[in-house]
């Protein structure tokens, strides 16, 4: 087809990314980096990626013996590290330097617990974007259960001078 014919292209999809990929995006490293791989890129649209969330997270060890559950505000962040390579990927920043600041969450809201053994699956998508400041809404799904949902304001910005 042409290009005045009312048609429009397909969206270029990315994925699977690996974690050298995320590690490219974001300046997190372990104990918080909380993205290990990205399942489906859309950029400039959304993105799905995967926590695999192991007894092994230091968090499990005081929250709550016994009954380890992910603590929200971190299911809340991995949202937001998967938001940060949806940002990251879609503006050509990977291995920039530029860093993705959290400006405003809103609407939190946590449905079901978060236990060792699954896989925490983190679907993000902008709701607006401008050159240093985007908006955008996230789910995060235990199976097809919703977990936790979010939506979160961050900016774009260089890091602190030493």
């Amino acid at each position: 087809m042409s290009e005045g014919d009312g048609s429009a292209a397909a969206p270029v999809t990315l994925g699977p990314l690996d974690i050298g990929r995320v590690m490219a995006a974001l300046p997190h490293r372990y104990p918080m980096l909380l993205v290990d791989r990205v399942e489906e890129l859309v950029p400039d649209e959304r993105i799905a990626a995967i926590k695999a969330v192991t007894i092994n997270e230091d968090f499990f060890n005081g929250h709550f013996p016994g009954r380890p559950i992910m603590p929200g505000v971190l299911i809340v962040e991995a949202l937001a590290q998967a938001a940060g390579v949806l940002a990251v990927e879609s503006l050509g920043l990977a291995n920039s330097g530029k860093l993705v600041y959290f400006m405003a969450i809103e609407g939190a809201k946590f449905r079901t617990p978060v236990e060792p053994g699954v896989l925490l699956r983190l679907e993000v998508a902008f709701v607006q974007k401008r050159a240093s400041v985007c908006k955008f809404a996230g789910k995060a799904f235990v199976g097809d259960k919703v977990a936790a949902e979010a939506n979160f304001t961050a900016m774009i910005a260089d890091p602190p001078s030493a």
